[in-house]
């Protein structure tokens, strides 16, 4: 495959050479780009106005800043590139100046009549074989200025000097291909003037329309591994959720509840019900659906298990618990820090019931993108 001659398609992986260094990777031969971590450029950075192609690249694998790619929505979120105690605009490439002019731009009631274009690539692990994930727009048709690119606080080292990074969102147009022949006409800095531009892009660019790539899930039922995680540090993170509360299942009905409210943020109010007139629901509550005076509140039961992650499971007879509770127009919501068994799991699909499943990897993702690191997550569950 000649790199500089193919085009890019949405999930293909592209790969270098196999020398076992910086050679092997792919995006200067690809873009013209450089190899570096982050955002690699074409054009002077950091301004809006100078850039002409940002690649924005990740590799998945930071415990600390977990960038993650929610493939149903089309929805990127990405962490900053200040990973050290310094200013938030201190980096030595300027990710993070160049994260503050993106967003600038994006809720500038200015029409600008040039954009950046940003390609979103994520490292296989493979040697330095990339793959190509989308066209990416800063920004989402729900967020505001003040919630698609935030300042969070971290802390670092043993005397915990705190310091700013960013969390942003991007969309991820509906773009199957970028044509080389766009590409081309990119590097010569007419990406908005080019015939070969896609037409999402350019919506965007004119009046900030967003067309996300929706890719719903083919398959219903997650197996066992799906719902539990893989990686050392997320089976720690698991641990320590289920050691925390193994003695205790009370309590960890209160922290089923808190985590639920971070799996679904529109929770409304939530009260646990007493252990001696527990009907097969350990809490009860409200989740509101729409926005202003216009929104409404669906009723939900909750039921969470404390269970050993490498254990059995929930089945059928725990699911059914839940199942028989449910009152008219009210769905269910089961958090365990393991997994759905594969049977109970197919009757929930193919009987349609309304339940969501919280399973142990739905709760190590869901601590890592809103509360943060492994130490962080532990201070967390000591003050509930």
């Amino acid at each position: 495959m000649n790199l500089a001659e193919t085009d890019l398609i949405v999930d293909h992986v592209y790969g270098g050479s196999r020398n076992g260094n910086a050679s092997d990777d792919p995006l200067p031969r690809l873009l013209g780009v450089d190899s570096g971590a982050g955002f690699r450029h074409l054009g002077k950075r950091p301004g809006i106005d100078t850039l002409k192609l940002l690649a924005l690249v990740t590799n998945f694998n930071d415990p600390d800043w977990p960038d993650y790619l929610d493939t149903e929505s089309g929805l990127f979120t990405y962490y900053g590139d200040n990973k050290e105690a310094r200013g938030i605009h201190d980096t030595p490439r300027q990710g993070n100046q160049i994260l503050r002019n993106l967003f600038d731009a994006r809720h500038s009631p200015i029409s600008f009549e040039h954009f950046p274009v940003v390609l979103l690539f994520g490292g296989t692990g493979d040697y330095r074989d990339m793959r190509f994930m989308g066209l990416a727009v800063p920004g989402a048709q729900n967020l505001g200025s003040d919630d698609d690119l935030v300042a969070i606080w971290r802390s670092k080292g043993p005397n915990n000097f705190r310091f700013q990074n960013y969390k942003s969102i991007f969309t991820i147009l509906d773009v199957p291909v970028i044509t080389r022949k766009w590409l081309d006409d990119i590097k010569a800095g007419k990406a908005v003037s080019s015939r070969h531009a896609p037409k999402p892009w350019l919506d965007w660019v004119s009046g900030r329309k967003y067309s996300p790539l929706y890719a719903p899930h083919t398959i219903d039922i997650r197996t066992k591994e799906q719902q539990l995680p893989r990686s050392e540090e997320d089976c720690r993170i698991l641990s320590l959720v289920h050691e925390t509360y193994r003695e205790n299942p009370i309590a960890f009905e209160a922290a089923a509840v808190e985590i639920s409210r971070l799996f679904m943020p529109d929770i409304g109010h939530c009260e646990i019900t007493r252990p001696w007139r527990d009907g097969g629901r350990d809490a009860v509550g409200a989740y509101r659906v729409g926005k202003g005076r216009s929104a409404i509140e669906v009723e939900f039961a909750l039921e969470a298990k404390c269970y050993a992650p490498n254990g059995k499971g929930v089945g059928v007879r725990e699911l059914s618990r839940l199942l028989s509770r449910l009152r008219h127009r009210q769905f269910g919501v089961l958090v365990t820090t393991s997994y759905l068994g594969a049977q109970a799991y197919k009757e929930l699909k193919e009987d349609q019931h309304p339940v969501v499943i919280i399973s142990g990897i739905d709760i190590v993702t869901t601590l890592k993108n809103r509360v943060g690191s492994f130490d962080q997550i532990k201070k967390w569950l000591a003050s509930l």
